[in-house]
């Protein structure tokens, strides 16, 4: 709370916020289909179309007006060619805008509509205009059995249209997806398709960095995605980038190969000491932390210096408490010039989606009920697009009912972010505080948000925190020069 300035806009109907979204809101009763589809056996091993040779296609120095690195355009020839392809690299290498290129090239051969772009995060979607991989599956958490989760599909007639139409889909940041989800989404695509092809014959373009944050799962049995049983059915290439294009720092460079890998010699850690600073660093500096509770904590600090009229926005809630842990915050606090955060997708095109990041410049009136006092914030977003943020609504639905939903404004505050949060994103300054930084990749992930060490300030960094997974080196150690393209015989 912050004392006479709280000003309470709390919800308090349902009625009241039935806002332009509302006709775009699905949930799986919506269709009265609830017969079993017949199961498909096994994947099998898609053949790729042998359009021609993808190391015959891309001579010269440029592809389509852009210079590309070989290992690039050897990943273009691919995807042009019908395969599906796993891109990887370390971050700033490269990925995201070598995948905008290549769902341009994806249009061009299957159509618009039949591409679809997912990623595993809000900010990763954003990025690539897409959508999150969950919202594209529409399977929930994505935890039940897959028979379940296949009725859960052919239940919801949107989604069941899209399983059917997609040719190509796009994932990005797959490290944060497990092992099971994949398998769970390979064979929801055979049944849906009715097609015994690995993925129903979908062409899948996948993208991440496994040394990155891993996703959160049980420490037990398969967890990386790359240990799915069909991982390796599903692509004719797998090709990891070399060169850096988020750094130019060769000094930097060379510190961030080294994190990425669990390792760092005695040169990289005397870098890192120097931009340890002893001071705070200037309040414009976007902050990290490995820890929620430190962002809300440096978010509430920020909005109370501003001395602004605080807006208090109260969810509504509906059905059965104990599923709505974890949907959204039942409260929020925000004020005129406050850094927000989107967190669910409003219109992709636009990317007005979860992850973007804008400034609260005011307060208006809300059309609908305004003799109740309500009042929403209008933020203009750091792509130069101002809206008027309306209450969207987050559903649970198990066995083909919604169980627990929620009406909430869609922002959360955004001085602080977690490192979590900001994988994939690119910062000219920051400052991140290690001291409390836990798991695999997750010193890596900070540290490399940065393009330059100009823009670097650490505290709390301890070189025994510096961790890889063992599994992951282990893969990238198997994805040598020799075996990141499968033999024509394979294919």
């Amino acid at each position: 709370m912050m004392g006479s300035k709280l000003f309470t806009a709390a919800v308090t109907a349902v009625g009241a916020f039935r806002t332009r979204s509302s006709s775009r809101r699905r949930s799986f009763s919506s269709s009265t289909n609830t017969g079993r589809k017949p199961r498909i056996a096994s994947p099998k091993k898609l053949t790729t179309p042998s359009i021609s040779n993808p190391k015959d296609v891309e001579k010269g120095d440029t592809v389509d007006g852009i210079e590309w690195a070989d290992e690039q355009k050897q990943v273009l020839a691919q995807v042009r060619c019908g395969s599906s392809v796993f891109i990887t690299g370390s971050a700033g290498s490269g990925k995201t805008l070598l995948l905008q290129h290549i769902i341009g090239v994806l249009e061009q051969v299957h159509g618009p509509q039949k591409v679809f772009v997912t990623a595993s995060t809000g900010v990763a979607a954003c990025a690539i205009r897409g959508q999150t991989l969950h919202s594209f599956a529409a399977i929930g958490f994505g935890k039940a059995d897959r028979d379940t989760l296949v009725d859960r599909v052919l239940l919801n007639n949107s989604a069941t249209k899209r399983w059917k139409k997609v040719k190509a889909l796009v994932i990005d940041e797959v490290s944060m997806v497990d092992a099971e989800m994949f398998e769970n989404l390979e064979f929801i695509a055979r049944q849906v398709k009715s097609s015994n092809k690995v993925w129903g014959g979908i062409q899948l373009v996948v993208s991440g960095d496994f040394f990155q944050l891993p996703p959160i799962t049980s420490q037990y049995g398969k967890q990386f995605a790359f240990e799915a049983d069909c991982w390796d059915a599903t692509f004719d290439a797998q090709v990891e980038l070399k060169k850096i294009f988020r750094q130019s720092d060769p000094r930097l460079i060379k510190l961030l190969d080294g994190m990425r890998k669990g390792k760092g010699d005695s040169e990289d850690l005397e870098v890192l000491k120097q931009s340890c600073l002893l001071s705070e660093p200037d309040s414009s500096v976007v902050r990290l932390y490995p820890r929620i509770e430190d962002v809300k904590r440096v978010n509430n600090e920020r909005m109370e210096s501003l001395g602004e009229q605080v807006f208090m926005y109260k969810a509504i809630d509906g059905g059965i408490d104990g599923f709505k842990r974890g949907i959204v915050a039942d409260q929020l606090e925000i004020c005129r010039g406050a850094r927000v955060m989107l967190i669910k997708n409003l219109d992709t095109k636009s990317q007005l989606c979860n992850g973007a990041t804008g400034t609260v410049t005011g307060f208006f009136l809300a059309k609908q009920n305004s003799s109740l006092g309500e009042y929403l914030p209008l933020v203009r977003f750091d792509s130069g697009i101002q809206m008027i943020i309306e209450p969207e609504r987050w559903e649970i639905v198990e066995g083909g009912k919604v169980v627990a939903w929620r009406e909430q404004i869609p922002l959360i505050l955004a001085w602080a972010l977690s490192v979590h949060k900001c994988q994939g994103m690119t910062l000219d300054t920051l400052h991140t505080d290690l001291s409390r930084a836990f798991g695999y990749g997750m010193v890596y992930v900070a540290l490399s948000r940065v393009r330059s060490l100009e823009g670097l300030s650490l505290s709390g960094f301890n070189p025994f925190k510096i961790k890889a997974h063992p599994k992951v080196v282990h893969f990238y150690e198997q994805l040598g020069s020799n075996k990141l393209l499968k033999d024509e015989e394979d294919r």
